[in-house]
């Protein structure tokens, strides 16, 4: 097939280059549906072609408005585990392709609505095609990265998430002065805006490998031999070592079944050491990520930039630039998340979001009892709200992501990833929820309470999650050979099990020849099921 073969015409750096484009275009896509609707509520016309307000854009269903939203999140969640458990069955390359249907069809569907069940079904369509990328692209993109580098690599490509909230909310702010917000174009163009990235994925998606760890997985040592080969940019000692432990991980593999997520977060999964103890890992990761604060930021700073005294246009103006430093933010976590590694960066993240948090609390507790300095104090609590979103993109935004693509084997990595995507369609529709009930009746000092849970992540940190820096994705299983779930023994765990090679008293003098030595092959209809499934879509 012509567009799997073009990537073997490219040198290692613009191999990278392609798989770094098109990654980026599918996070863009989840970033830019994330900050969406926030346009698309504000516009009047939306309000009174789905019925939830009054045509000057009052919304009198606050209900409806928000079982909209968060319907999304619900199919996030199915997309997943469904997208994960394809992906971990055709491949990573044919499991985006999918994906980018359903989002590219979600995104035409909302785009015409014509009532609020039409936008109902069309958002559940476009959160089964969500969910799905953002549960296979970063496994991908650790999958074909090396151990040292694998956090920056996914750190530059989640610059494109707060990217594309960026772009969601400058193409709102422009579109506003559109017949002044009245008109039909200024949310029908964003939403319909959705279906150039997922364009773009279905054009160009095709022309790139398959991982090395799903082809190992599945038998096909030679391909996976080739690409990693094609990756790294060389067959030296490090690329056939690596490629030896690929193959005896994959050893005696097999495919998870549909249901096996039910299984991991019961206990009972029996293809890999404590599944479920990972799988709570990760969705717990994503909802202590969500209730750091960040949704609130997100959501209610112009209504916090409201209090701080400024304009309408300034209010749209920092908020706009509020979410445009995550980026900023999101580029120094590519450059510290491999040096320093990921629990130092949670573990400092949260203790710094925990200060911003109460000093912003503090600032705006100071304006409201004395409202005559309240122009003193604004600058200081914009600056607050500046360092939340730099601090959280600079660690928590990147690490909660990263984290849940390491620690599954690589025959349920896709499907496991759907735990962390999880986690974070729950804590961010949780936190949606009742953000709005705290600060009706807390006000500004919900972000004493933000401080205060800050503070308490860092222990569970500290004592549960394992470091995974630097480390392979074959030898980070053995951390989990452990039946303490505490890091200390996880750090044992690795530290007499970590070698993969010299624990199955395995060279790396003739990879290849070694690898089938371990009996890893598929018998023929498995190798043949593999090869169709490689071919079909």
């Amino acid at each position: 097939m012509a567009l799997g073969t073009f990537w073997r015409k490219l040198s290692k750096t613009q191999l990278s280059v392609f798989i770094q484009t098109f990654s980026l275009i599918a996070i863009f896509f989840e970033g830019y549906d994330q900050g969406v609707m926030g346009g698309v509520n504000a516009s009047p016309n939306y309000v009174v072609e789905v019925g939830i307000g009054l045509p000057d854009g009052t919304v009198t269903n606050t209900t409806h408005q928000g079982g909209i939203v968060s319907i999304y999140y619900l199919g996030a969640i199915v997309g997943a585990f469904v997208g994960g458990w394809i992906a971990d069955r055709i491949g990573r390359i044919n499991g985006v392709f999918l994906a980018a249907i359903f989002a590219l069809v979600g995104g035409a569907l909302q785009a015409a609505t014509q009532s609020s069940d039409f936008i109902l079904v069309s958002r559940v369509v476009t959160g089964l095609g969500t969910g799905a990328l953002t549960a296979i692209v970063p496994v991908y993109i650790a999958e074909v990265s090396s151990a040292g580098h694998r956090g920056g690599f996914l750190g530059y490509v989640f610059i494109a998430n707060y990217l594309g909230i960026s772009v969601a909310y400058w193409l709102d702010f422009g579109l506003s002065f559109v017949d002044n917000g009245m008109s039909a174009v200024r949310w029908r163009f964003l939403l319909a805006f959705q279906c150039v990235p997922a364009l773009l994925l279905l054009a160009g998606i095709k022309f790139l490998p398959d991982s090395p760890r799903y082809l190992a997985s599945v038998g096909r040592l030679e391909d996976a031999k080739e690409v990693l080969e094609h990756v790294r940019g060389s067959t030296g000692p490090e690329v056939e070592k690596e490629f030896l432990e690929i193959c005896a991980v994959a050893e005696g593999t097999q495919p998870s079944s549909p249901v096996q997520f039910v299984k991991v977060l019961l206990g009972r999964a029996t293809n890999g050491a404590h599944l479920g103890r990972r799988a709570w890992l990760c969705l717990w990761l994503q909802i202590m990520a969500s209730w750091t604060g960040i949704t609130a930021v997100t959501a209610y700073s112009p209504v916090l930039l409201k209090q701080a005294g400024y304009s309408s246009i300034k209010q749209a103006g920092l908020a706009g630039g509020l979410n445009t430093i995550g980026i900023i933010g999101t580029i120094i976590s590519a450059q510290i998340v491999d040096r320093i590694g990921r629990r130092r960066c949670l573990l400092g993240g949260a203790f710094g979001l925990f200060l911003v948090n109460l000093i912003a609390a503090s600032l705006y507790e100071g304006s409201i009892h004395n409202p005559s300095k309240a122009s003193s104090f604004a600058p200081a609590a914009v600056t607050m709200l500046f360092l939340f979103n730099l601090i959280y993109a600079a660690t928590w935004g990147t690490v909660a992501f990263l984290i849940p693509t390491e620690i599954f084997p690589s025959e349920m990595r896709a499907q496991g990833n759907g735990f962390g995507i999880t986690g974070w369609a729950i804590g961010v529709g949780w936190t949606v929820l009742v953000n709005p009930i705290m600060f009706a009746h807390l006000k500004s000092r919900t972000y004493f309470l933000f401080a205060g849970l800050n503070l308490l992540w860092i222990p569970i940190v500290y004592f549960f999650y394992p470091e995974t820096a630097d480390r392979s994705l074959e030898s980070i299983e053995a951390m989990f050979s452990s039946k303490s779930p505490f890091y200390s023994k996880m750090e044992q765990a690795y530290r007499a099990e970590g070698d993969v090679l010299a624990v199955r008293h395995l060279s790396f003098s003739n990879p290849l020849q070694a690898a089938r030595k371990l009996g890893h092959e598929q018998n023929e209809d498995s190798f043949e099921h593999s090869e169709k499934a490689s071919d079909k879509v």
